[in-house]
């Protein structure tokens, strides 16, 4: 289970040259595309500036990124709920604009660079725009109090999504998961809501995703979600252990759970995965390679190159869902099935999960960010991944808008400790041999 050799799916290595399409390319044949070792966006425009000069750019377009199936130049990068921090007192989130609303770019990858092409706004079912802002309670709170710059409460909104996991189905519409709910979200190709799913039902559509996942830890929900290649299954794994029953109860666990969602009946399946360390990482996106495996992308919240704190754990596992235990609750409890009385968080690492009978998804390393580069990765947050023709993954990273927290309840500039550059949004192309 704990196999972190560089084996089994193969060795990687990166894309060396730079995209260059034949301008006189038969129209009839498929674009060919080299792509490059690492691509940019170009610099955002300024979204606002805080009253201490601080930029908030158009940007953190890299919570997660899809691959358009039918053009392989162009990429649809996703934003979260927006510019965001932890303010200081209890509980609270500081929300750079209230009126922000999630979005998904289309980029298209051109002279190495990533260039905006369209912006896809996420809104309700009647076409009114989402927004970042925590959900009130009964439909998916965090238990966070939002607060914009000023210092002035904000009203928590049904509206609010912090959208995390990116799939572009077969038909051109768009499936989301997010962080509050957790809620999985299915919109047209415009961003309209076509349907909204949560433990709890208060979204649209009426049907619902088991009522165990509504003990997600705050800011850390389905944080990754990917379909199956057939297009008719949702995968979504949480970032983190759920609370479940509560914080102290599974203090030390690394058991996070990945959800199947069968599109057409809404039956569901769940499966444990455990991380590689209880205190330093959480899961930030899975991605399918067939119907029972997968590639997760864990990591750590620290820069690479930073010479004070450096990164420790960024890392690309290949996992099998085929021989794992389902641990579902036919009763569809608060808590989920329980096993010798406990919750499976409480069961905490895998000698726990062996000795009540539960076989977790198997895992191996497949690449590490932090050695398998030719360069030191800069981020802090690697957070998307797809995969284009010729078997090449591609990660994002979320550059959080270009601001952090500044330890008292505002933003500071997000700045690389390696380059001492604001950071941006990047795709990173990997060769899979």
């Amino acid at each position: 289970m704990r196999k972190q050799i560089l084996t089994l799916t193969a060795a990687l290595s990166l894309v060396a040259a730079f995209v260059s399409c034949n301008k006189d390319q038969d129209p009839n044949k498929p674009k060919e595309v080299n792509y490059p070792e690492m691509a940019e966006v170009e610099t955002p425009p300024v979204l606002m500036t805080t009253a201490d000069g601080v930029k908030v750019y158009n940007g953190g377009y890299g919570s997660a990124v899809a691959a358009d199936p039918n053009d392989p130049e162009v990429f649809y990068m996703m934003t979260d709920r927006g510019s965001n921090v932890a303010g200081q007192a209890k509980n609270s989130i500081i929300i750079g604009k209230a009126d922000f609303a999630p979005q998904i770019g289309k980029f298209r990858l051109k002279d190495g660079k990533l260039v905006l092409e369209q912006v896809i706004e996420l809104k309700n079912e009647k076409g009114a725009k989402l927004n970042g802002l925590p959900n009130p309670a009964g439909m998916g709170s965090t238990g966070e109090v939002p607060f914009d710059l000023t210092g002035k409460q904000l009203t928590a909104s049904a509206d609010g999504i912090d959208s995390e996991g990116l799939v572009i189905a077969a038909d051109g519409t768009f499936w989301i998961s997010d962080e509050y709910g957790p809620h999985i979200l299915h919109t047209d190709a415009s961003g309209k809501t076509i349907e909204r799913i949560n433990p709890f039902g208060t979204g649209f559509g009426g049907r619902k995703i088991p009522a165990v996942l509504a003990n997600r830890r705050a800011n850390r929900g389905m944080e990754g979600l990917t379909i199956t290649p057939d297009g008719k299954t949702l995968v979504g794994i949480m970032q983190s252990p759920m609370y479940n029953p509560s914080s102290a109860a599974i203090s030390g666990s690394v058991v996070i759970r990945i959800l199947t969602f069968d599109i057409a009946s809404g039956a569901t399946k769940q499966y444990a995965y455990l991380m590689d360390n209880a205190s330093l990482t959480g899961v930030s996106e899975i991605l399918a390679l067939s119907s029972t495996t997968f590639l997760t992308l864990e990591r750590d919240g620290l820069y690479g190159g930073d010479t004070n704190s450096p990164a420790q754990f960024k890392k690309v596992f290949k996992i099998d869902i085929s021989k794992a235990t389902d641990i579902s609750d036919a009763a569809n409890g608060a808590n989920g099935k329980l096993f010798n009385g406990k919750t499976v968080e409480e069961l905490k690492d895998l000698a726990g999960l062996t000795a009540a009978g539960i076989t977790p998804v198997t895992k191996t390393l497949t690449f590490d960010l932090l050695k398998d580069l030719p360069s030191v990765y800069p981020h802090d947050k690697a957070e998307g991944l797809t995969m284009v023709k010729g078997n090449i993954l591609v990660i994002s990273n979320d550059d959080d808008f270009g601001v952090v927290d500044n330890g008292k309840s505002g933003f500071a500039q997000k700045m690389l400790p390696l380059t001492k550059n604001v950071d941006r949004n990047r795709l990173y192309f990997i060769k899979m041999k």
